[in-house]
């Protein structure tokens, strides 16, 4: 299932909006990478709203495209963690440590625009 990504101002939205399989991940990956260099985008948003569990492979390849992402020089936050998914990360020992993180989509784009200079639409 491929996950959409969009363009708003500098920044690619991407929304997962079910439970990724690894391809899917991979996939997810490179099409960020790609685009974050062809569209000269400075931030990325990953919005995991709409998960209900997030397993080691999916935590380890968020962070691969996040690092990913910043060495083709775009900021990324993660958004939407859910309560129990948080929980759980914690039991697990999973982390996201390096990586920032907001409440929602809102929240994210204020933080890009406010710590990183990134415009979320167009002049």
């Amino acid at each position: 299932m491929a996950v959409p990504i969009l363009k708003q101002g500098d920044v690619l939205i991407a929304s997962i909006q079910a439970a990724l399989s690894d391809r899917d991940l991979l996939q997810l990956r490179d099409d960020l990478a790609q685009r974050v260099g062809n569209l000269r985008c400075r931030g990325v948003i990953i919005d995991l709203t709409a998960l209900d569990v997030l397993d080691s492979y999916a935590t380890r390849m968020i962070r691969g495209i996040v690092y990913t992402a910043k060495l083709r020089g775009a900021e990324t936050i993660v958004v939407g963690i859910q309560p129990d998914v948080a929980f759980s990360m914690v039991q697990l020992g999973l982390s996201l440590d390096g990586i920032a993180t907001a409440l929602d989509l809102e929240e994210g784009l204020a933080l890009l625009a406010q710590e990183k200079g990134v415009r979320a639409l167009p002049d």
